[in-house]
């Protein structure tokens, strides 16, 4: 039995990779797809899906080949690509390998044309404060476009027709093919390098996208937007818009329009200077008659010709002045006098010291009114208190025991009042006037309560 023969996965990925590369019918062949996944390295090569409803295939495209591109690629955008099929042996996928890609459906000029307009005007080299005026009556013109060109000779006419005391200065450059933009851009730069041009004009006549297509390029808006001359931009026809005429600090239809727009018109100037003159020297005339007018007025016053009854009117009404100055100076002072003399007494009145021996006196005298009203009250009840003394010293029971008198009282200490207080055998203590009497109850007889007094 012969022997099974075995392929590694890296001889028949490399068979299958020749098997692509010599078929002929996956050689530059065109693709159409949507973009997704797109990612730009850092190097310049793209890599991205290119897919339809069904199907999805991986693309690359080399940096050699998208330097070319007037467009950037996005995530959604439907392209046409030519390109190989081929494998890719690492992974074993196959995948095409772009060498042009254009829009599906929009120019490729046009799509780059709407992204660098977008772009540009984000980042505000469009917008309105950052034009600069043009000036009104400048002396040097600089126009940069091709020298052999029908738009000079339109811009040199018209110039010559309308500002012929206008300095005009060419600066010639390529204003079609690969080398118009860095042309363009660096006429720009030297321009403002000259530092003598006021304004600049930047133009060509008309012609298809592709032949305007230098006034689209980034290096032309971004000279344009730098340069400290104010810029007209006359690209085309009416109808041409270009990147440069919305960067450019004015836009004019045409060249003959930029120039008309760069200079003023000398006649009308002359006739502006003309209704001027007119009218300043009716203005001097008016005013010339005006004051004459004023210097006989003056020349028939009263204060004219006789200065000196005027002279003498004031120094009477100066001594009138005077003397009343001095009679409200005089009342001024009186009363100020008299409120000073007011508030001096009121001062004196309301003094601390006055205060103070107000109530010093005040003072005393209450404190004599309180001894005396002190002293009364003591003397009253001093006298109430003998009264009372008096009546219990006379109602006192020891002034009764003087006279022979005494008091029994208990063996509880309560005063004997009654036979029926005690018992025989029991202690008393009789009260006499000078001491006490303990005596032992003996008997007990009831009798009259009122023998005693019979």
């Amino acid at each position: 039995m012969q022997e099974q023969q075995y392929l590694t996965v890296n001889a028949l990925t490399k068979y299958i990779k020749r098997k692509f590369d010599a078929d002929p019918h996956l050689r530059d062949i065109h693709v159409r797809g949507e973009i997704s996944n797109f990612k730009q390295h850092s190097s310049g090569h793209m890599y991205f899906t290119l897919k339809d409803e069904k199907a999805r295939i991986l693309a690359v495209m080399f940096s050699s080949n998208t330097r070319h591109m007037k467009f950037i690629p996005e995530n959604g955008m439907k392209v046409i690509v030519k390109g190989d099929i081929t494998v890719f042996e690492p992974s074993g996928q196959y995948q095409i390998y772009v060498k042009a890609m254009q829009p599906d459906g929009v120019g490729e000029l046009f799509l780059a044309y709407e992204q660098l307009k977008q772009r540009l005007e984000t980042e505000g080299l469009f917008a309105a404060q950052n034009k600069k005026p043009l000036p009104l009556f400048p002396n040097t013109i600089g126009v940069i476009t091709s020298p052999t060109g029908a738009a000079i000779r339109d811009i040199i006419t018209t110039i010559k027709r309308r500002y012929p005391i206008g300095r005009i200065l060419v600066l010639p450059a390529l204003v079609q093919g690969e080398q118009a933009a860095p042309s363009i851009a660096k006429a720009i730069e030297k321009a403002n390098a000259m530092g003598e041009i006021d304004v600049l004009i930047v133009g060509r006549g008309g012609g298809s996208i592709e032949e305007l297509w230098a006034f689209n390029e980034e290096l032309v808006a971004r000279a344009i937007y730098q340069s400290r001359i104010p810029v007209i931009s006359a690209v085309g026809h009416e109808t041409d818009f270009t990147i440069a005429d919305f960067v450019a600090d004015l836009r004019a239809p045409t060249p003959t329009g930029a120039a008309e727009l760069a200079v003023p018109h000398i006649e009308e100037l002359m006739d502006r200077v003309l209704q001027r003159q007119t009218r300043l020297m009716r203005s001097i005339r008016e005013r010339f008659r005006f004051e004459t007018e004023r210097l006989n007025r003056v020349q028939r016053s009263y204060a004219f010709r006789y200065p000196k009854r005027l002279y003498e009117q004031k120094l009477e009404q100066t001594d009138k002045l005077t003397e009343m100055l001095v009679r409200n100076t005089s009342r001024l002072i009186t009363g100020k006098k008299e409120q000073h003399d007011s508030l001096n007494k009121r001062f004196t009145r309301n003094h601390p010291r006055q205060v103070l021996t107000e109530a010093k006196h005040k003072f005393e005298r209450m404190d004599r009114d309180m001894n005396r009203a002190l002293q009364q009250t003591v003397t009253k009840k001093q006298t109430d208190f003998d009264k009372i003394l008096a009546t219990l010293q006379a109602l006192s029971p020891l002034r009764i025991m003087e006279r022979g008198f005494s008091l029994a009282y208990t063996k509880n200490n309560q005063i004997l009042k009654s036979v029926t207080q005690v018992k025989p055998d029991e202690q008393v203590q009789i009260q006499l006037n000078d001491g006490q009497v303990y005596c032992k109850v003996e008997t007990i007889e009831g009798g009259d309560k009122n023998a005693i007094g019979k």
